[in-house]
């Protein structure tokens, strides 16, 4: 009896392993092409700035492509995940769609990141796969986080971040269990393989870092406040602006067009399209110590309103360049290095958005090394009670103990 039940426990480890190699190495593969097709239409758009006059065009072939495909409605990220919860189908088309439409974003100057896409395309393909293989459900629950975490580190290049923020997911216990080792394995090699092809993450160096003091702490602990109003008001309008656009504006190709004509006018009294994109060219400026007070009211707003018209990418970039921006003026009036408060705003605000302590750690650790561990650990344990209760994803493990509600509370 002991045998059989090794036996099954070792075989169905193998399995899942030889099931994290193959969807990493499919994931690199897809997150490479992703990575370099949005590289080479942000160097188109910045070659040529006269795109933006396009966007209205590229919004309606947006709201048009969803609506061909019956696809009007999905909720994105979210929805794979209820998906997920109740045992429902993923739909395969959502993997394309998201890649051209957010191709199309970047392309025509709208502002929105890639995360959501790449966590998109991850679970849509390997939910492909899966009925392909024809797994089981717990299998191909696994399967689709490996894929998510896959997609994402090839696109980032940070496979623990891409690893863990998949299993911070509200899902059963069992299968997040189950799913470690396999996430784990996918995003690595996922990660190796896009380096492979050419398509490196982002990482910096920090050339001051504040020394560790009880000053310095009380500087980081009074920034760490300012991040968490930050973050109630950024999701505020991320998550309201299209609802809020939906009940003005009824008819969606009308509300893309409108949105697009808004980010073009916006971006016209600017004088130029750093706020448009992705915004990662901003959040390393403001890592090398140069920001504008105004920059991430600024990035805020173009993103929410991108959402609101209806434009597909994600909101994690974008929250890098808000909080990196914010990071580095605020921290300089309070009297640290800017380039080092732009990294703890970056990886601050990511924690307090998404209700991801141990995803944002270690990006600290992939994106800015290991010798600035303890000051990410200092500001995600700060910010983590204080984030917020409904951020940019649903269904996180670590919602705020200070402000989530229990369901015989909200009764």
């Amino acid at each position: 009896m002991k045998n059989i039940t090794f036996k099954r426990i070792f075989f169905g480890l193998l399995k899942r392993c030889i099931l994290g190699v193959l969807i990493g190495t499919l994931g690199g593969l897809v997150g490479a092409c992703f990575a370099h097709l949005l590289s080479f239409v942000t160097r188109l758009r910045e070659a040529g700035p006269w795109l933006i006059l396009l966007l209205p065009v590229g919004g309606i072939a947006t709201v048009l492509l969803y609506r061909v495909f019956g696809m009007h409605n999905f909720g994105g990220t979210n929805e794979i995940i209820h998906c997920l919860e109740d045992k429902r189908p993923i739909r395969v088309i959502a993997a394309p769609l998201i890649f051209i439409s957010t191709a199309i974003t970047h392309l025509l100057g709208g502002s929105a990141g890639r995360e959501g896409a790449a966590l998109q395309l991850g679970g849509a393909g390997a939910s492909a796969l899966s009925n392909i293989l024809r797994l089981k459900e717990n299998d191909r629950t696994i399967v689709v986080l490996s894929g998510m975490s896959a997609v994402f580190s090839g696109v980032f290049g940070t496979p623990l971040t891409a690893a863990f923020f998949v299993l911070e997911f509200t899902l059963a216990t069992k299968v997040v269990s189950l799913a470690i080792l396999p996430c784990f394995i996918s995003a690595v090699i996922s990660e190796k393989v896009s380096f492979l092809m050419g398509a490196a993450g982002e990482t910096f160096h920090l050339s001051n870092i504040t020394t560790f003091t009880f000053n310095s702490i009380a500087k980081i602990i009074v920034l760490s406040i300012g991040l968490s109003v930050l973050g109630r008001v950024m999701c505020f309008f991320f998550n309201k602006s299209e609802l809020w656009a939906k009940k003005l504006i009824s008819n969606p190709l009308l509300r893309s067009v409108i949105g697009a004509v808004v980010i073009i006018m916006l971006t016209i009294i600017v004088g130029d399209m750093r706020y448009n994109g992705s915004g990662m060219s901003m959040a390393i400026g403001a890592v090398k110590g140069n920001a504008n007070w105004f920059d991430f009211i600024l990035k805020i707003v173009f993103t929410a309103i991108t959402l609101a018209a209806g434009f597909k990418g994600g909101e994690i970039v974008p929250t890098f360049c808000v909080g990196a921006t914010f990071g580095c003026v605020f921290g300089s009036i309070l009297g640290l290095d800017p380039g080092f408060s732009a990294a703890l705003g970056l990886i601050g605000l990511f924690c307090c958005a998404t209700n991801s302590p141990i995803s944002a750690i270690f990006l600290g650790i992939e994106m800015f090394g290991f010798t600035t561990l303890p000051y990410y650990l200092l500001i995600c344990l700060i910010l983590w009670p204080l984030s917020v209760n409904k951020g940019l994803f649903e269904n996180r493990f670590f919602k705020s103990p200070l402000f989530s509600k229990t369901k015989n509370n909200e009764q």
